[in-house]
């Protein structure tokens, strides 16, 4: 007897409704696709992925605009089962380049708009098929997929074997391909299901995030189809748009700017969320202002949550009250199935309340970074918990409070930012002799860069011509906002910069009435 297939996409097929021809998707162009839309389509895609002669294990790395054929896409890719490998729509090209060639993924799927600069970069890296894919409906993945057959039997994989690998930049060094299982993501998928109290058939998502990371990608998507919820479809957040669509739905994900956006929506009201079941937060740390502003505005406590690209979720505040109540400033319990503890630096159990280093374990946790053992190796204990590089506490009656990150780690707007890879860009560039990226507080990103430079000997720097250097090679999301020129960084006995020094002396540059 052979073992049942472990295949997530074999998980999310089975929790369709009965009913296929039921909506499963709406858009905000108007736009329905049924659930048996989404077989036919994933069908057509694994097959035209199977025709290739790609081998078991191979990547297909994706950097699309958000679309429902892009979910497709992914769930296809489970469905013939190769790896996804989605990469963030505001990469640029030596960005790409380098997550291409470490990955050397089989076929690469891009935006008509940038196949004139990603396609080179593939082919250069040994990949022999390139795709286009765009957010209407069109691209040349689809043209070929047309003529495949809608009719494909899903692949049999283990548990252990990838499912994706997502790039998470350390902080220090290059970006860091996460793997992640069929199960990791299926044992997170069924159990926030559980926990979040999803309804099958009765609850509708508001997805209004990214769908190239772990909150929009797999907590979001996969809540979503697990439980047999149909989705109203955004392809970008618009806090007018998703206002107006809350009497239509039950639960909405976002990151804590999102939030912050909605409130200074004035149709945010009591009534229109009458029907909302669950507001859902992560990514980012939420302002405790921002949580309280939100109750006493709509009358629900947002749901705070803890995860990270290695791992899904690890932890949540309760759903049900009798769990426990959500309170503002923590991320709730554990999850069912996650380990969780807090070691101070000798490595000893902290007690409650006392501030520590927090590591995981579970059947979400990751395999280890794409091609990194050593790396892997030094990022778990000799026990097997992942040292999540972040630091917080529990109190006497379970809650995790997260109150440091990883060192120097910025989140902007929901997005890690790591100075170390940005400073390395910033030194490249003519006259530069040093740099420094330090987080500082935003009124509507939470937090965002600022970058201090040394000149060398002789060079004039313009702060402002840096950063708009910066803006033609990095993400916009990774971009400081400010540069400042310095004759020299603040620096401790040892020779290190003081960036908490920096941080304090910029600390109120983005206050209100402050030039930004």
């Amino acid at each position: 007897m052979t073992d049942p297939n472990a295949n997530l996409f074999a998980a999310l097929r089975a929790a369709f409704p009965s009913d296929l021809d039921a909506i499963a998707v709406e858009t905000d162009d108007g736009l329905y696709y049924s659930w048996r839309d989404l077989d036919r389509a994933s069908a057509m895609i694994a097959n035209l992925f199977d025709a290739l002669g790609l081998k078991a294990g191979d990547r297909i790395a994706v950097q699309v605009e958000k679309s429902v054929e892009a979910m497709m896409l992914y769930l296809a890719t489970l469905r013939a089962g190769y790896v996804f490998l989605p990469l963030n729509t505001a990469y640029r090209a030596g960005e790409i380049e380098y997550f291409i060639g470490n990955a050397e993924p089989a076929v690469v799927v891009c935006s008509s708009a940038n196949a004139d600069w990603v396609a080179p970069l593939a082919i250069a890296a040994g990949t022999q098929h390139v795709f286009t894919l765009d957010d209407d409906r069109k691209g040349t993945l689809l043209e070929v997929a047309a003529q495949c057959s809608d009719q494909h039997k899903v692949a049999q994989k283990k548990p252990d074997d990838l499912a994706a690998i997502l790039y998470t930049s350390g902080t220090t060094g290059r970006s860091k391909g996460a793997m992640l299982t069929h199960r990791n993501l299926q044992s997170n998928a069924e159990v926030l299901k559980d926990y979040w109290g999803w309804r099958p058939g009765a609850d509708v998502l508001i997805h209004a995030l990214p769908i190239f990371h772990v909150h929009g990608l797999f907590v979001a998507i996969h809540g979503a189809l697990i439980s047999g919820s149909r989705m109203i479809w955004l392809s970008r957040f618009d806090p007018k748009r998703v206002v107006a669509r809350l009497p239509d739905a039950t639960v909405f994900m976002g990151v804590p700017t999102l939030y912050t956006r909605l409130l200074a929506e004035p149709t945010l009201t009591r009534e229109i969320c009458n029907g909302m079941r669950l507001f859902i937060s992560g990514s980012a740390p939420l302002l405790l202002e921002t949580f309280e502003a939100w109750r006493e505005r709509t009358g629900h406590t947002i749901l705070e949550r803890y995860g990270m690209s290695e791992t899904v979720m690890l932890t949540s505040n309760p759903y049900s009250s009798v769990q426990g109540e959500r309170r503002g400033g923590t991320v709730g319990f554990p999850l069912p199935g996650v380990q969780l503890r807090v070691r101070n630096d000798a490595g000893e159990p902290c007690v409650a309340g006392e501030i520590g280093h927090i590591e995981v374990a579970g059947p979400n946790v990751f395999a280890g970074y794409w091609r990194m053992p050593e790396k892997t190796r030094e990022e778990f204990t000799d026990d097997g918990y992942f040292k999540t590089g972040d630091v917080g506490q529990v109190d006497g009656l379970g809650y995790v409070t997260i109150v440091g990150r990883s060192k120097d780690l910025i989140i902007s707007g929901g997005y890690n930012v790591y100075p170390a890879e940005i400073e390395g860009y910033i030194n490249e560039l003519a006259g530069v002799a040093e740099s420094a990226l330090i987080g500082v507080p935003h009124p509507d990103f939470g937090e965002v860069g600022v970058a201090i430079v040394t000149p060398k000997p002789g060079a004039a720097l313009d702060g402002e011509a840096i950063v708009a250097e910066l803006k033609g090679r990095l993400a916009n999301f990774k971009v400081p906002k400010r540069c400042f020129v310095v004759p020299e960084l603040p620096r401790n006995a040892m020779g290190k910069v003081q960036k908490a020094l920096l941080r304090e002396q910029h600390k109120s540059l983005f206050k209100a009435g402050r030039k930004r």
